[in-house]
């Protein structure tokens, strides 16, 4: 056992939920409280709280406590860590969204209660490492590109919505091979491509999880369809096995293009300027998980 994640555990352990995520709702609150119950920390404070009143919760729990338990989607995950390595604090994070790709890849694919659970009998700290496009950080991988656009109809799909995924599948057709990258991978690996994806030492199938670097690698399909199959292995997939791509290990991306930039970064849309910069970032945020994880 972690003697110092052990030690971190009997201080002040606080927990911040937010309903909003879609993976857990007004119940999840009595359901955290008693898997804390049952581990002893009956002291640990849990706040509820939807979207709107989600920094403010965790601006205020991390100003008071010495760990930190975060139930949620991706943005909420990643909005703790960002604040939890600014602070110091370690972080706990459970699955609460649809996608959870940095709960998954902490503690499997468990449910929040047994991951929660699982972690507070035999917890162990972890540095996790990450990477930051334009000061935006990941832990996961980010997706630059067309591409990524058809992650709109995807989603689309999945929420019933079949007009709206044939017009967005249109969008993203007629942008295929508007908007091509311009990249440099590290210092010597340079190109131009339909898409960039970074990939974390956490979710890497070809890194250890304590390698210093990032995977980088250039998506050049030639059609739309590729595009779009692509995007999903990029998701859900080893895309290493497409002809199209061509990658190293890198602390340093730059990509640049015509237009502004799409972006997935953990599964979080955004959009940046034309011209992107993502470092290698050695030391994102501690996390406590399971000792069995390793």
């Amino acid at each position: 056992m972690d003697t110092e994640a052990s030690d971190l555990l009997k201080r002040r352990v606080a927990a911040v939920i937010n309903t909003s995520s879609g993976g857990c709702d007004a119940a999840a609150e009595a359901k955290l409280r008693a898997v804390f119950d049952q581990a002893g920390l009956g002291q640990a404070t849990v706040t509820t709280v939807t979207s709107d009143g989600l920094e403010a919760a965790l601006k205020a729990a991390i100003a008071a406590c010495d760990v930190l338990v975060t139930l949620g989607g991706d943005g909420t995950i990643r909005s703790a860590a960002e604040r939890c390595g600014a602070a110091g604090i370690p972080l706990i994070p459970l699955p609460g969204g649809t996608m959870n790709m940095l709960t998954t890849a902490l503690h499997g694919s468990a449910g929040w209660e047994k991951a929660l659970a699982d972690t507070l009998a035999a917890p162990k700290l972890r540095t996790v490492s990450g990477g930051k496009a334009q000061g935006r950080p990941f832990y996961c991988v980010a997706i630059l590109g067309t591409p990524t656009l058809w992650a709109d109809a995807r989603e689309a799909v999945r929420r019933g919505d079949l007009v709206a995924a044939v017009g967005l599948s249109v969008t993203a057709i007629r942008r295929h091979g508007a908007n091509r990258l311009s990249y440099r991978l590290g210092e010597n690996l340079t190109g131009t491509a339909e898409a960039v994806a970074v990939i974390c030492p956490l979710v890497s199938r070809s890194m250890a999880k304590d390698e210093q670097a990032l995977e980088a690698v250039a998506l050049d399909p030639e059609t739309a369809a590729e595009a779009f199959g692509l995007a999903m292995h990029a998701m859900m997939d080893d895309w290493r096995r497409d002809p199209s791509v061509e990658g190293a290990k890198v602390t340093r991306v730059i990509v640049t293009a015509h237009g502004r930039i799409p972006l997935i970064m953990d599964g979080e849309k955004v959009k940046l300027d034309r011209s992107v910069t993502i470092t290698f970032e050695p030391a994102a945020f501690r996390a406590i998980t399971p000792a069995d994880r390793d």
